[in-house]
């Protein structure tokens, strides 16, 4: 059996190499590096894949999440609600603009942020939603974006794991994941199921006069060189970076199919085991498919509901299956976002995941063999 690792980066590589290897000569060749061919490029065929008017690339995830609220002219001190049950990145840029971060509950079952807590943490301080689309599935977007209408506020959706997916709306419309909010920010970390070989992110928006605020914002707030027209920050993604993304990205939906399956082996296993809780996926294929892109499984996350996750993540380590814990801590007890506002009794869902939750390995590679070793070993250690 080949080695189990959480992600398979080189294996992905293989499948890939002399486009990339050719695409990366060609910039060295060219020294295009920043905002050349490949990056405008790339920008056009994610736009078409989407089918969203205005992607902006941009840096890195944080960064794209930063810009959308100062795109949206989010002022000090208006409040910014988001899941208590995320990456920090999501929170993070909200403190750092000086906004006042509002942390809500998640669902116990999909683990996205809950729309009922959402509208009791709304007041007249706020202005913006950011949904996580977390390990890879669409919060419930009809009932935000209802919330968010009625309330006049804005949807930051964070899609950092879940390009790709698609969410099908109460009246049977789809639309991909990051395209249904006022903007949009993604993460192309190496890791992500659309990922480059460095750091890259991208902006997605439907609102034209948004959309050129935020071409500015990245480039140092200039649109003719030197006259500088909005505040900025310098995030562009390079060319190299764009080149590796513009070789993924057709194949992007082929990638998120095989983590679907990969996935449907792993729930397949843990049927009727009393302690183990499988990720639940939303929609309802329709005849049964074997493959459906509304969760694109950026992760593969487990609830242990007896009582022995940590035994159970040093017994895998022990034996050389990788995993994770995501994420241990809820933000509202992290030291950086503590805050007097917080009362633990509104996060029973987002306390007890942190004691339950474990991500086994999860990527484009992982073969039937690797699985059922995997499952054997979680389940052999549950039950004993």
């Amino acid at each position: 059996m080949k080695k189990i690792q959480m992600v398979d980066l080189k294996g992905q590589y293989e499948g890939i190499r002399n486009e990339v290897n050719d695409s990366i000569a060609e910039i060295l060749d060219s020294s295009a590096f920043i905002n050349g061919p490949h990056v405008h490029a790339f920008q056009n065929e994610l736009e078409e894949y989407l089918g969203v008017k205005h992607v902006i690339p941009c840096a890195n995830g944080t960064d794209a999440l930063q810009i959308c609220m100062m795109g949206l002219g989010l002022q000090p001190g208006d409040e910014v609600i988001t899941a208590d049950f995320t990456f920090a990145a999501t929170v993070e840029v909200i403190a750092l603009l000086n906004l006042t971060p509002v942390l809500v509950d998640v669902e116990p079952d999909t683990f996205n942020i809950d729309p009922k807590a959402i509208e009791r943490a709304i007041t007249p301080k706020t202005k913006a939603i950011v949904p996580v689309h977390l390990f890879g599935q669409c919060a419930h977007m009809d009932a935000i974006m209802e919330l968010a209408e009625k309330h006049n506020l804005y949807v930051i959706e964070d899609n950092a794991q879940a390009i790709g997916a698609t969410y099908t709306s109460s009246d049977g419309s789809k639309q991909k994941a990051g395209t249904i909010g006022h903007v949009a920010s993604t993460s192309f970390f190496p890791s992500k199921n659309l990922g480059c070989y460095g750091d890259g992110g991208a902006i997605f928006t439907n609102d034209d006069d948004l959309a050129h605020i935020i071409r500015g914002m990245v480039n140092h707030g200039m649109y003719k060189r030197y006259y500088h027209d909005v505040v900025g920050v310098n995030s562009r993604l390079d060319s190299i970076q764009a080149a590796v993304l513009r070789a993924k990205l057709p194949k992007l939906d082929d990638y998120n199919k095989k983590r679907w399956q990969a996935a449907t082996k792993y729930s397949r296993s843990f049927e009727g085991q009393p302690n183990i809780v499988a990720p639940k996926i939303q929609c309802v294929c329709e005849g049964g498919k074997s493959s459906c892109d509304c969760h694109v499984f950026h992760q593969y996350t487990l609830k242990i509901t007896n009582g022995k996750r940590d035994e159970l993540v040093q017994h895998l380590n022990d034996n050389g299956v990788p995993c994770g814990v995501y994420y241990p801590v809820p933000l509202h007890k992290q030291k950086a976002y503590a805050d007097d506002r917080y009362n633990e009794e509104d996060f029973p869902v987002t306390n007890q995941l942190v004691k339950e939750v474990i991500s086994l390995p999860m990527h484009t590679e992982l073969d039937d063999e690797q699985i059922d070793f995997i499952t054997n070993m979680v389940i052999d250690f549950v039950n004993k």
